[in-house]
């Protein structure tokens, strides 16, 4: 797999998840903790993500970069991270759609939707918030393998609410 489809999945598991060591990374996404370091290094190293501050221990973890003075101001970095985070879901969307035919058959299926409902800022702020309770009987799943049911798999969850200008 070339370095780049690595680095892809190191941004998609952080956009994800939020935090992630290098012993985490390659648990998740089934590489070694120090091919996951040096391209977590990498990433740093051209500005895409940053470690998180921490005092004591060993563990190295990194995030997302966010540059402060731009999110206090409201501009740059959040945008930018935003278009990141998009352009990851779409990446991820299309590799589906290009492999669709080679899992089983059971899980060929996609929930794909959209709608264009007539909302109050009350009513979008309900919506997110009931989708988030919806998706949160699930999150423990991440954490604890143990209790996922055996046929499960991790599945993409996006959702967009916004008002159309």
């Amino acid at each position: 797999m070339p370095a780049h489809d690595i680095r892809t999945a190191l941004l998609e598991l952080l956009a994800e998840v939020g935090t992630v060591t290098a012993t985490e990374a390659a648990a998740r996404l089934g590489y070694s903790s120090g091919l996951c370091s040096f391209h977590l290094r990498q990433l740093a190293r051209y500005g895409r993500i940053e470690e998180v501050p921490q005092s004591g221990g060993r563990a190295r973890p990194w995030r997302l970069r966010r540059e402060t003075a731009d999110s206090a101001s409201g501009t740059g970095s959040e945008s930018g991270f935003g278009e990141l985070v998009r352009g990851l879901e779409d990446e991820s969307y299309q590799q589906w759609l290009a492999q669709k035919d080679q899992v089983p058959e059971e899980w060929q299926q996609d929930e794909a939707f959209s709608a264009v409902v007539y909302l109050t800022p009350e009513e979008l702020a309900a919506v997110a918030a009931t989708v988030r309770r919806t998706l949160a009987r699930y999150q423990d799943r991440e954490q604890r393998p143990s209790i996922r049911p055996a046929e499960a798999r991790p599945v993409a969850v996006v959702s967009r609410l916004f008002p159309l200008v």
